[in-house]
């Protein structure tokens, strides 16, 4: 749940949240300036990015990002089984809103380059609103093809091809209550393992007592989730927002995801305040040790495979510097964010082979890290 290509664009999507497409209204002319640092767990990401949105007519809207991420990593992954690295990732996107009555229609293209993995992703959404505007209903649909690399073996490559489908209906209920209830089905196929992780098996010809291996997984990969969210707005213009998603896939992991999120604003300034905890099975050829070489058809040994808990705290505050009713030149509106994500996971079944403890011994894993996010909004 918590690898670095995900940590990596945790800071891009709170940049594309807030202009994601309501049907009938195209996103408001924007720019943002993003930069964001990861630090737990042995691993450093930081870098910043810069998003731009602009109308053209009164139809059409377009949209380009460009996002680097800068990755030092010791983490236990890495110091247990391979050396320290450093890494960078940039990534490049572009999106059109398409508005015709009540429909609008998105495409979006999104380039990914590091050292030893490259993807690109196409994707595409309608959304249709009814009833009065009081309802909307998005369909979408992403394809991607990854390519897979090793720093160590210029002759390795490995390909990826992944599906994404999504259905998600939006229902204003009362004038202070609406809902969102979203589905999505992800398939994958193709080299899904970390070309550089392995697995320990038993092996009482070491002195460690066991040896390592490369990890083999499955080649194919479908998994669906389902989720809903509520935001209630409360009549001192707070507002109070839950949130539950339910997640299962064919390599038997089981997640549940809930969260809580108050906004409370204040003059210029708005303060928000989120709890968010994740529960997850662990996939069925996860081991924390295996009992021999090649016990079974397939191996991993990522935590992130493995039964875990987390606890994510958010702290974020606004400002809003350019008052909406009175403008700075060709701004209509400008704000500045901060925020920071302090999150824990425990891991039951992954052991922490740094502290030298013997075969059996070993304590269990934990992780600790702190996300920062400060990025400046122009609307114009």
């Amino acid at each position: 749940m918590f690898s670095i290509r995900q940590i990596a664009t945790t800071a891009l999507l709170l940049l594309a949240g807030p202009g994601a497409v309501l049907a009938g209204v195209l996103p408001e002319d924007r720019s943002d300036a993003l930069y964001h640092q990861y630090v737990g767990g042995g691993v450093e990401i930081d870098g910043p990015s810069i998003l731009v949105r602009k109308q053209i007519g009164k139809s059409t809207s377009f949209v380009g990002n460009y996002y680097v991420d800068y990755v030092s990593s010791a983490s236990i992954d890495v110091v247990t089984t391979a050396s320290p690295y450093n890494e960078e990732r940039k990534q490049w996107s572009l999106g059109m809103d398409y508005l015709r009555g009540n429909t609008t229609m998105s495409f979006n293209y999104v380039s990914s380059v590091e050292s030893d993995f490259d993807a690109t992703t196409y994707a595409f959404s309608v959304s249709q609103d009814m009833f009065g505007d009081l309802t909307t209903l998005t369909l979408s649909y992403a394809y991607g093809e990854d390519i897979v690399g090793r720093s160590d073996d210029p002759s390795f490559s490995a390909d990826n091809r992944r599906q994404q489908y999504g259905v998600g209906l939006t229902q204003i209920l009362t004038r202070n209550l609406i809902a969102t209830l979203n589905f999505e089905t992800l398939t994958d196929e193709g080299f899904l393992n970390n070309p550089y992780r392995s697995v320990r098996y038993l092996d009482s010809n070491v002195a460690l007592g066991y040896s390592y291996e490369p990890e083999l997984y499955p080649r194919t990969r479908t998994s669906n989730a389902i989720g809903i969210r509520a935001r209630y707005f409360l009549p001192y213009r707070a507002a109070i927002e839950g949130e539950y998603r339910f997640f299962t896939d064919t390599w038997d992991i089981v997640g549940n995801t809930a969260s809580l999120k108050y906004i409370h604003p204040w003059g210029p300034y708005t303060f928000t305040v989120k709890g968010r905890w994740h529960d997850q099975t662990g996939a069925h050829f996860y081991r924390d040790v295996f009992s021999r070489s090649n016990a079974t058809n397939f191996r991993g040994r990522d935590k992130e495979l493995s039964p875990l808990t987390s606890y994510t705290l958010t702290l974020k505050a606004s400002y809003e510097f350019i008052d909406v009713n009175k403008g700075w030149g060709i701004f209509k509106k400008g704000s500045i964010n901060a925020s920071v994500d302090m999150l824990t996971v425990d891991y039951h079944d992954f052991s922490d082979l740094t502290t030298g403890a013997p075969l059996g011994e070993e304590p269990l894993y934990s992780l600790d890290a702190n996300v920062f996010q400060i990025f400046l909004s122009l609307w114009y």
